[in-house]
């Protein structure tokens, strides 16, 4: 199995090439250094989400409520700052993010490790009850004037180079994603825990008879997709220097599909950092720069569904075959 994930990585990886080549051949500007940076800044909150949904996915559910997460922990951390701390510094917003994501995270792993319910139910009905708690009860209106310190970080440069259009700048919210990537990394390959997520989402029978509490993963797991969700909210807002308690909802099927074409399988057990990194960047590719060859939004999101069918179908065929060859080979 270990073979047929390379193997999907390796197809990603291709896929990646041959569209960066076709794009770059017709509008060399792709090649450009101004247009890498962008390409990583599109990167920076889809991949901190993916990170979050990989690790759903890879213990066997499924959680569309991360969006909703996001974007209630960023405006809610944005109305306290105003309230109480509007000097402060950023690094307090993203903890008060995250907590605020882990909070409602764990609301997920409640009913979910508690009641056994399955958890593409109480992740929808959660996405609507977060929302729609934060649109009717906490406020709907957008705050663009929002405290100095999100708007310095936004302002903020890694690098900063010259190029045709002025200054290109790689922000330094790409060493957050970073973090959080190897982090995953780790917990999934080095840790009793993370093995504990891979039995899981392989068979939870099987997982409980091996000596992991089932429950107590599942609360990890969603607890810790809300701190993640809470960071890339408060990442996006302050990016975007505003708080709009309808961004980012709705988003939640790209990031999705992103990690489904990185070779993850929805029916968990299966899935690699590596991989998902590989989907993130195909899509954020499909998405940012088929622009460049003239090509209209519409038809970018068919190239984007075509790209998703020939990145999960074949491994999905090559997985089938490999599966009747070790069974005829058993059988004689």
């Amino acid at each position: 199995m270990n073979r047929i994930l390379r193997r999907n990585e390796a197809l990603v990886a291709l896929l990646i090439i041959i569209l960066s080549l076709g794009i770059g051949l017709i509008n060399p500007t792709f090649f450009t250094v101004a247009n890498l940076f962008d390409l990583l800044r599109s990167i920076i909150v889809t991949g901190i989400f993916a990170m979050g949904v990989l690790i759903v996915i890879v213990s066997g559910g499924i959680d569309l409520s991360f969006t909703a997460i996001a974007v209630f922990a960023l405006y809610c951390t944005v109305r306290l700052m105003k309230a109480y701390a509007p000097d402060a510094p950023i690094w307090p917003a993203f903890v008060l993010a995250g907590l605020i994501g882990l909070g409602l995270g764990l609301i997920n792993g409640f009913f979910i490790a508690r009641f056994k319910f399955p958890t593409l139910i109480v992740t929808l009905g959660t996405l609507s009850l977060f929302e729609g708690f934060l649109l009717f009860a906490i406020g709907n209106q957008i705050i663009r004037d929002v405290p100095p310190s999100l708007t310095g970080f936004a302002r903020s440069s890694l690098v900063s180079l010259p190029s045709a259009r002025g200054t290109t700048v790689l922000h330094p919210a790409i060493l957050i994603t970073t973090a959080v990537v190897l982090l995953v990394f780790f917990l999934l390959n080095y840790t009793t825990l993370g093995r504990g997520i891979y039995a899981l989402g392989g068979a939870p029978e099987a997982a409980e008879r091996a000596g992991f509490n089932v429950a107590h993963i599942q609360y990890f797991i969603y607890g810790f997709v809300g701190v993640l969700s809470g960071i890339a909210g408060m990442t996006f807002g302050s990016l975007a220097r505003q708080a709009n308690p309808q961004d980012i909802v709705g988003t939640e099927l790209s990031v999705i599909a992103a990690v489904v074409l990185g070779g993850a399988q929805l029916t968990g057990g299966k899935g690699t950092v590596m991989g998902t990194i590989l989907g993130v960047i195909l899509v954020a590719i499909a998405n940012n720069n088929l622009i460049l060859i003239g090509m209209p939004t519409v038809w970018q999101r068919v190239v984007i569904g075509v790209i998703i069918l020939i990145g999960t179908g074949l491994p999905a065929i090559q997985a089938r075959r490999a599966s009747k060859r070790l069974s005829s080979a058993t059988s004689a």
